[in-house]
């Protein structure tokens, strides 16, 4: 009886090991090897992050001689994990990609889709940090901090931009598990006033379990000559470097990391999280790719057959229902193609040649990165997951399109006539910044309605995704209709990896991820299974919805997207709700709110119970103002500050901020013989900023507004050797940002009269009518004693470094204070405000 239980027992603990070892679900700690031994590895349970220290278990005697060395396993993924390439580019619509319908070529992402499946039913969050935050952690983009742009951060915990340490990136959790982990491109993930090259530096890649960064801090970067980061170091390379651009160095990079790891452990999966800023504003694709598109002809016949193309090739795809209908034309807002000018037809076909050359060109750079995966003979294991957007096309270019997104995103046009003069032979190229017209926009969203911005209609939320693992996907150019959501892809990627998710990370208890995992969809079994992500809400900037059940309850759109320093509702919360069956309507077409009252009502409660738990609230419509919100940057609550010699590199959350104010800059100088130039300080670059320097050993104070009009002051003599000092003040003459609580602009971008003076006295005097509202160039620095990233004006090249010696700078700001007369009179147009909406 004994020898009998013996054997059961046996028996019951070996098939216990083997559910162990081969079930990545099981997630045993497991050791590979002789333990002890230097080639030791170990799988972990992975409940605590970083695993705690393995116990020493050979022997310590008085000598090394009679000891027992015994060294700790080094740590590995589960045997079978999958390499991971999560791509994911910018501000791209659902119709953009001929994979989704679109005219413009993508046979990269084709081939994925080819090779996997395609999603149509995978939704982002409709604006760029929070989607990203979303991505990276697998909880929604309030609950990390992200309910907005970094660069509109409040101090709400939903708005802060600080992704919490209680929610551990996907890069941290797979860093631990022993993958090579790495982030290359847009990191739209770092708090604006922790963007420094001097720290701190746990909300950057690389302190937030990224091994490896190369790529540009913030919303967007210039292509040519961008705010350009490896790991934490500014880097330069376009410097004497004609031609470059950002989206094939990127590739590069990333090829030549992967080489680079290979050759050091073949063995050891990676995840490299590759997110171009591509296509987001500046459209910069390199002249090669303009002329392949241009001369393809694709959008000769204008927006709206474009999207009559884009929907018909949509359904012959299967992409959408047969019986999907088109969304209408907004013609109230947009214009038709039959009503513009030949000059108007000629440049926006320009515009968005231009945009459509930068897309196949980031596709084809894409392209190299994945045949680098299958030429190393690692695609067969490889999860690549490519989604087109990290929301809907955007919008911000105005409904003319501009030469400079920093001008239009202020509400400054630059007219049709203009931009064919000025800018026709030079867009996309580093003299321009450019987007283009609101109408493109529209098209590329097909086949919904509304853009980027707009989180309660598809337009602004609906991305194409498609995915690949060869040897786990054998449904190939399948299509899945889940719904599916941006938060899903951390869990995902963890099932795959036979890894869960940790319940302690850095001795920091974790909340749970937010997201459902959907590898469910990989198996062709599970093709048309109920999607097991069954709620989530929209939010953003004031405008929401919530999906339920293949319901969506939408508020009705109070502010179009293009309009961002207009007045807005000081009341979202009370936003009007259209109501969608996306069971019979795929596209929000037809809206029954009036037909199912007491749905609305059901939907609107659960939206609220939705947006308690995740932080949604307070619930807050502002653009503009939010922009220049005060931070806790390292200049906040400073009014004077000091510098001497050369500090470059300090982003603009962190610069001090003279716009809306009246300022002096005094900078004791010490000329050497022979004369000096060079930058003294500036801030902003050829598309918006400000630059006080030598030139020819002659102080000039300049503005740059927006890259459409230089205002110079400049002192007629040459400076003699010696100590000076030379000093511009400026006297502001409006409101300044006190007006914008008040929801008006009217204290912003109004004029002044600026002096310059050299040892006190006066060399030059001049008014400015205008000056820049609210934000300067935004991927530049601001930098004492050189110029990194792109001059403010033509007459010197950057570096421009001072060739005299800066002994002192000092910039005192003088910002305006409303009067209880100016309070009173700004709360009647408040209200005046208020009753016209």
């Amino acid at each position: 009886m004994l020898a009998s239980r013996k054997i059961l027992l046996g028996l019951l603990a070996s098939l216990v090991g083997l559910a162990l070892t081969c079930s990545p679900a099981a997630y045993a700690q497991q050791i590979i090897g002789t333990p002890g031994s230097p080639s030791a590895t170990t799988t972990i349970e992975g409940n605590q992050l970083p695993p705690p220290p393995q116990p020493f278990r050979g022997k310590v005697e008085r000598n090394a001689a009679q000891s027992t060395p015994y060294w700790p396993a080094r740590v590995v993924p589960p045997k079978g994990a999958p390499n991971v390439l999560l791509i994911m580019t910018d501000d791209t619509g659902f119709g953009v990609s001929s994979t989704f319908g679109g005219v413009i070529p993508t046979p990269n992402l084709d081939r994925i889709a080819r090779d996997g499946l395609r999603y149509t039913n995978f939704n982002s969050t409709a604006l760029c940090s929070p989607t990203r935050a979303a991505i990276i952690t697998g909880r929604n983009h309030h609950s990390v901090g992200f309910g907005v742009v970094a660069e509109q951060s409040t101090g709400y915990p939903g708005y802060n931009s600080i992704i919490p340490r209680d929610k551990a990136t996907i890069g941290k959790i797979l860093k631990d598990h022993g993958y090579w982990t790495s982030w290359f491109g847009k990191d739209h993930n770092t708090p604006e006033f922790q963007a420094s090259a001097a720290g701190p530096f746990d909300q950057w890649p690389v302190g937030m379990g990224f091994d490896y960064f190369y790529g540009f801090v913030g919303g967007d970067a210039n292509q040519w000559q961008p705010n350009l980061f490896r790991n934490t170091t500014p880097i330069y390379p376009y410097y004497n470097n004609p031609g470059w651009n950002l989206v094939t160095a990127m590739a590069d990079d990333a090829i030549e990391y992967m080489k680079r790891i290979t050759a050091i452990n073949p063995e050891q999966p990676f995840f490299i999280y590759y997110v171009p800023g591509a296509v987001h504003a500046p459209h910069h694709p390199t002249p090669e790719w303009i002329k392949k598109i241009s001369d393809m002809h694709l959008f000769d016949e204008g927006w709206n057959k474009l999207r009559d193309t884009i929907f018909a090739n949509q359904k012959k795809l299967g992409v959408i229902p047969q019986d999907a209908k088109l969304t209408p034309w907004p013609k109230d807002l947009l214009k038709e193609w039959d009503q513009l000018s030949a000059d108007e037809k000629k440049m926006f076909i320009r515009q968005v040649d231009v945009f459509a050359a930068y897309w196949a060109y980031t596709d084809h750079e894409i392209g190299r990165v994945i045949q680098q995966v299958e030429d190393m003979g690692k695609l067969d294991n490889t999860l690549i997951i490519y989604i087109a957007g990290d929301n809907g096309n955007s919008a911000e270019g105005s409904l003319i399109g501009t030469p400079n997104e920093v001008a239009s995103i202020q509400g400054i046009p630059v007219p049709v006539e203009g931009q064919l003069k000025y800018f026709y032979d030079v867009w996309g190229s580093d003299q321009t910044y450019p987007h283009m017209a609101v109408p493109w926009t529209w098209a590329f969203d097909t086949p919904f309605s509304w853009t980027k911005q707009i989180a309660s209609h598809f337009g602004g939320i609906r991305q194409g995704m498609a995915i690949s693992w060869p040897k786990v996907i054998k449904d190939k150019g399948g299509i899945r209709n889940q719904f599916t959501h941006v938060i899903d892809i951390v869990p995902t990627i963890l099932e795959a990896a036979g890894i869960k998710a940790p319940k302690v990370v850095d001795g920091i208890q974790q909340k749970p991820i937010e997201g459902t995992s959907f590898m469910y969809t990989f198996d062709k079994a599970n093709e048309s299974a109920p999607s097991r992500h069954t709620t989530q809400y929209f939010e953003m900037m004031g405008d929401h919805a919530l999906y339920h059940d293949g319901w969506i309850a939408s508020t009705k759109v109070m502010r179009p997207p293009w309009d961002v320093a207009g007045s807005v509702s000081q009341d979202p919360a009370s936003f009007p709700y259209e109501l969608y069956d996306l069971r019979k309507d795929w596209t929000q077409n037809d809206n029954v709110a009036a037909k199912y009252p007491n749905k609305v009502k059901e939907m609107d409660k659960l939206f609220w119970a939705e947006a308690t738990k995740y932080q949604v609230l307070p619930l807050d419509a502002t653009v503009a103002t939010r922009i220049v919100a005060p931070r806790p940057s390292l200049s906040a609550g400073r009014t004077e500050f000091s510098w001497s010699g050369e500090v470059t590199g300090t982003p603009n959350g962190d610069a001090p901020s003279i716009l809306a104010a009246s300022y002096n800059v005094k900078a004791d100088v010490d000329i050497p013989e022979g004369g000096a130039e060079g930058m003294i300080v500036t801030q902003g670059g050829r598309f918006g900023g400000y630059g006080f320097y030598v030139l020819k050993n002659k102080p000039v104070f300049l503005w740059n507004l927006v890259d459409l009009k230089r205002i110079r002051w400049e002192g007629a003599d040459a400076l003699a050797p010696g100590k000076h000092t030379l000093e511009f003040d400026f006297k502001y003459d409006g409101l300044g940002f006190g007006t914008l609580a008040f929801n008006n602009i009217s204290g912003v971008g109004r004029g002044g009269i600026g002096v310059l003076k050299v040892d006190g006295k006066e060399v030059a005097r001049q008014a400015m009518e205008r000056t820049i509202p609210f934000i300067l160039q935004w991927d530049e620095n601001f930098d004492i004693g050189a110029d990194t990233g792109t001059p403010v004006a033509e007459d010197y090249q950057v570096p421009f470094k001072f060739t005299g010696t800066l002994d002192k700078l000092t910039l005192t700001i003088d910002r305006p204070k409303l009067s209880p007369e100016d309070i009173k009179k700004l709360e009647t147009t408040g209200r005046n405000n208020r009753a016209s909406e």
